[in-house]
């Protein structure tokens, strides 16, 4: 059902009447591309307003897509939610939850004192740190202090949160130089019914793809079943890709993403890409990994890029991991969930995906080969899910 709902923020969250009705940007998508800005649609009552910085065109396009990805998230799962996004896709994803040993090393926190909307960053990063080096981050929850300071150490572009704690814009607007992002997003607001795109003499208008995901959408698997951890793993990644470039698809496991593959032609690539980072994940995870030589005052990056460097058989001086140890430790990797925006047209994704621990898929369904797809996922002792809605992102 189309929402139409008009809601009045909150006194606290209304703009200054010094706000500009555009929001002037650094630059277009390149920065040849001058001068820029952006307006909203209604002046009075924007989706998103500045408190530091001075934002891009991608910028503010990671920001609303990171923001709508957090916001629908921690509704439909109930706990606070966080993404990382990079060029208007989010490289991670998830909702609070546990921090193991290998993200507090990383990252340098105490997992069991993480806030909630803390925690829920960090095992958003850790899906791909690789590629959230310079992320937008967005966030369901307040900015709370523990949260401020661990942004402070690792290297991002901007945030977008409903609000902030006291004393975090101070720690937040102080990172590179000043120039550090920081959006306040209006939880109240919703979106026009209709949505309008011009590109190259053309104007687009559709209706607003505002169909509420939920549990009704996983509720009749077509074989196997589902319990209640997967199912929540499925909507989580429903809900990423609906915020990612299409095709993609999402690997989750206990609440996050352990990889995300956006924008590949094909499908099976899609799962193939996912599925790679999702191998890294887990490859982080090997005892030889963890006791590659790091040293301690390595920053947060430094600390990632060597085991990665290690696992790609790139760094000088250290034998890589035996082909057969790494093969056996992927093995491992089990009771993982996929969720694809598109329907899976043949198994070949089906046979990929188990080989990254997948048991648990979600998808449209109604491909030209669907027996062969269900069939696949009879022969691994899978469970899918048809649920009936495409969740294309251009």
């Amino acid at each position: 059902m189309r929402r139409r709902q008009t809601m009045t923020r909150p006194p606290m969250m209304r703009p200054p009447r010094s706000q500009p009705s555009a929001v002037p940007l650094r630059y277009g998508m390149n920065p040849h591309q001058r001068p820029a800005a952006a307006t909203p649609l209604d002046a009075a009552h924007p989706p998103l307003r500045v408190l530091h910085g001075e934002p891009s065109y991608i910028n503010l396009l990671d920001a609303l897509g990171a923001w709508q990805l957090v916001r629908e998230a921690a509704g439909a799962l109930g706990r606070p939610a966080a993404a990382s996004f990079k060029h208007v896709s989010p490289a991670g994803a998830a909702t609070a939850g546990p921090i193991d040993a290998v993200m507090a090393e990383t990252y340098g926190v105490d997992g069991a004192a993480l806030s909630g909307v803390a925690s829920a960053y960090v095992r958003a990063r850790d899906t791909d740190p690789k590629s959230s080096y310079g992320d937008f981050v967005a966030v369901s929850e307040p900015v709370d202090e523990a949260l401020a300071q661990l942004l402070r150490r690792v290297v991002c572009d901007g945030i977008v949160a409903p609000g902030y704690a006291p004393g975090t814009m101070a720690t937040l607007s102080a990172k590179k130089g000043g120039g550090f992002l920081v959006l306040e997003a209006d939880p109240a607001f919703r979106p026009p019914a209709e949505q309008v795109r011009e590109e190259y003499g053309y104007r687009f208008v559709a209706p607003r793809d505002d169909i509420e995901l939920g549990p009704a959408h996983l509720a009749d698997p077509v074989c196997g079943t589902l319990p209640g951890p997967a199912r929540d793993d499925l909507l989580l990644g429903l809900i990423t890709v609906r915020y990612t470039q299409s095709n993609s698809v999402a690997y989750v496991r206990d609440g996050m993403t352990l990889g995300v593959g956006a924008g590949q032609q094909s499908r099976v690539d899609c799962v193939r890409l996912a599925g790679a980072k999702a191998g890294t994940w887990w490859l982080r995870r090997h005892p030889a990994v963890r006791a590659v030589p790091v040293e301690a005052t390595a920053r947060v990056q430094d600390r990632v890029g060597e085991r990665i460097r290690y696992l790609d058989g790139d760094l000088p001086g250290v034998a890589p991991l035996a082909a057969a140890e790494r093969g056996d430790w992927l093995a491992r990797l089990d009771g993982v969930s996929l969720a694809s925006d598109g329907a899976l047209p043949f198994r070949d994704n089906v046979d990929h995906a188990r080989r990254h621990g997948v048991r648990y898929i979600a998808e449209p369904g109604g491909a030209a080969r669907s027996g062969d797809v269900v069939a696949a996922c009879r022969e691994h002792g899978m469970t899918l899910c048809h649920t009936g809605v495409r969740l294309f992102r251009h």
